[in-house]
């Protein structure tokens, strides 16, 4: 989804900080002349810093962040153990809210900005064997929707994306 979303953006003309654990082996999105590959581990606040930081240094401001990280644990859940449980939430609900907190101070500077979360139809919707997932991506829900109130006087948007399977 990520890969994608850089792709049909660079080719729209847009400047892309692509962001990625490991941006040395990106070879596809590292040859488009407007997408700077950046190195970002969500569950790191320097390597979040860092990050936001390249990206501005590289194109003078943001106008939107995508939060994209993210992945599914699966299984019974008494099965997972607790640091497989904790790797979900510190992934997909506390990468989110490290991004944000990283990104709202320059976005409120420019008073605009959007931010847009990736969640998941598992944000709406349950099935067995997904509970820890489910779990966080609801947490990235109501995150959302309460920070897009918070943040919407100073000109900020937050948007939050629920794809089905992919």
């Amino acid at each position: 989804l990520g890969r994608a979303a850089a792709k049909r953006f660079a080719a729209g003309g847009w400047n892309v900080a692509a962001t990625m654990r490991t941006p040395e082996s990106e070879a596809e999105l590292g040859k488009l002349p407007n997408v700077a590959c950046l190195a970002l581990d969500v569950t790191d606040p320097a390597s979040i810093a860092a990050a936001m930081a390249a990206a501005i240094a590289r194109f003078g401001h943001l106008d939107v962040v995508i939060n994209n990280a993210g992945y599914g644990l699966y299984g019974p859940f008494e099965s997972l153990s607790a640091e497989q449980i904790q790797r979900q939430f510190a992934t997909n609900v506390f990468g989110v809210m490290g991004v944000a907190r990283a990104i709202l101070p320059h976005f409120r500077e420019r008073r605009a900005g959007t931010l847009v979360n990736v969640a998941s139809m598992g944000g709406r919707i349950t099935l067995p064997l997904y509970s820890p997932y489910h779990a966080t991506k609801w947490a990235v829900e109501g995150f959302s929707e309460s920070l897009a109130y918070e943040v919407r006087p100073f000109g900020i948007r937050v948007k939050i994306v629920e794809p089905g399977v992919i």
